[in-house]
């Protein structure tokens, strides 16, 4: 049975200090308003500041009724205390713990443990395998996939069954490891990051969401706003816009403009108009974010905004567009 999301959650990286440090009372009134303004999915991981992101929601979530929302994590890191935090690119300021990377089935179950431990929660809805790609662990990632494969896959499968969490699949920011590991393994739905967005779909269009929707495995959008770059920031895949990117972005601000639209609702409302896709999750470490992002993923968009993108090639007659 295919697992049912909430359309919009909320992506926990930014809580872990991505890119700036974030006080903890403006980490706590950005939950607190993402809970206000109606999110009930949350989506964080021990990587977002060495532990710091999990620490931070957890003092929210553990004060809410638990059948009330759904929480995902993820595994591939477990943590140890240091003498000074990693500060690991892009995050800054963070819990002075160091990362080991485990993808075994014992490491499954520790970084699980240890995640419940810094939350304070009960149980973890969905669990994703985290970052086994050629972007993270570069020649060697396909080493990383298969001790995933043989050790978190299915420890994972097996908590499924035994009725400890819901679900599980991949978290990573390339298409090619979830087509992998849809042949090798049972999973429930990918977290994607970056590859389904108005500036990026190709790949995962015509590679990836067909075979999703013929397993009845569902899509996570992570990054809807590339980093930034469709929001109006300057950061693409976790660095410096690249001039190609930049020029794209702006031909799509323009033509935002020119009909009056948010290009985060544009870019929101893209992701969400696939069938394979589930729920999208922007993060954000300001409280003033999660209204504005539910108003816009339900704002009204003419469908002549949706023709004009093909009218003008920014996206191609086979992407799935809002009706």
């Amino acid at each position: 049975m295919r697992i049912k999301l909430p359309r919009i959650g909320l992506g926990g990286a930014p809580l872990g200090n991505m890119f700036h440090p974030v006080a903890e009372d403006q980490a706590d009134a950005t939950l607190a308003a993402a809970w206000q303004a109606g999110f009930r999915y949350y989506d964080t991981s021990p990587h977002y500041g060495a532990g710091l992101a999990e620490e931070r929601f957890g003092r929210l979530l553990r004060t809410r009724p638990r059948d009330e929302y759904l929480l995902s994590t993820k595994v591939g890191r477990v943590l140890e205390p240091a003498a000074a935090p990693e500060n690991a690119k892009p995050f800054v300021d963070e819990l002075p713990n160091r990362r080991i990377l485990d993808y075994s089935a014992a490491g499954t179950r520790r970084s699980l443990e240890d995640s419940l431990v810094r939350m304070g929660v009960e149980r973890i809805d969905l669990v994703f395998i985290h970052d086994v790609s050629e972007d993270q662990h570069g020649p060697r990632w396909r080493e990383y996939f298969a001790e995933a494969m043989a050790g978190a896959a299915k420890e994972l499968t097996a908590m499924r069954e035994e009725g400890l969490i819901r679900g599980w699949g991949l978290g990573v920011n390339r298409v090619e490891p979830c087509r992998l590991a849809l042949q090798q393994a049972d999973p429930d739905l990918f977290l994607l990051a970056g590859r389904y967005s108005l500036l990026d779909h190709r790949e995962a269009l015509e590679t990836l969401f067909p075979a999703c929707l013929e397993r009845g495995v569902g899509i996570v959008v992570g990054g809807p706003f590339n980093s930034g770059v469709l929001a109006g920031g300057d950061h693409y895949e976790y660095d410096r816009i690249p001039d190609e990117v930049w020029d794209r972005a702006q031909r799509l601000m323009a033509l935002c403009a020119r009909w009056g639209i948010d290009s985060r609702a544009a870019a929101l409302q893209f992701c969400l108009a696939h069938p394979a896709v589930l729920s999208v999750i922007p993060g954000t470490a300001t409280p003033a974010r999660p209204a504005q992002y539910m108003e816009q993923v339900h704002a009204e968009v003419p469908a002549a905004f949706w023709r004009a993108l093909r009218e003008e090639h920014l996206v191609g007659a086979e992407v799935p567009l809002p009706a």
